[in-house]
């Protein structure tokens, strides 16, 4: 059976997942967000095998979610590094983490906490939040077709 993609569905879960819609994909981009740069270190952290690595790195950078640096002074070196792209997945991510703390916490219980860098203090969980700025819950949304920006429907 053939994979199917989603480069012409109207949903944007849909082609979102088209880019960094496995596991593996996002275990590297958590890991690019912790600060791991190299292919090595990617490996080592990960447990994961050098083909399905090399494969996914090649598919972060041509989805342009990271990008390939050469940082070499004798030789090529390179390393990988979060894009805007990919550092706008920082709140899936984080909402990725903390769901699976609250429903499948590891054995020990020992989570690991996110901390504010300036202030020390643990961060508050991802909500979502109406334009007053208060939370809602997916009882309180409905989908609706919007025109995309630039396009013919958005100039009425």
């Amino acid at each position: 059976m053939a994979k199917k993609r989603f480069d012409d569905s109207n949903c944007s879960v849909a082609r979102a997942l088209n880019q960094v819609g496995d596991w593996w994909s996002l275990l590297v981009v958590l890991h690019a967000m912790y600060g791991t740069r190299r292919f090595v270190d990617f490996q080592q952290e990960l447990g994961i095998a050098k083909n399905i690595l090399c494969d996914r790195l090649a598919r972060l950078v041509d989805n342009g979610v990271l990008k390939k640096v050469d940082v070499g002074e004798h030789g090529s070196r390179f390393e990988y590094r979060l894009t805007e792209k990919g550092r706008d997945l920082f709140p899936v991510v984080i909402a990725l983490r903390q769901w699976g703390n609250k429903w499948n916490p590891g054995s020990d219980d020992a989570s690991l906490d996110l901390h504010d860098r300036t202030t020390g203090q643990p961060i508050q969980m991802v909500q979502v939040q109406n334009a007053e700025g208060e939370p809602i819950t997916v009882r309180d949304v409905f989908v609706s077709a919007s025109p995309v920006p630039g396009t013919k429907k958005d100039s009425a």
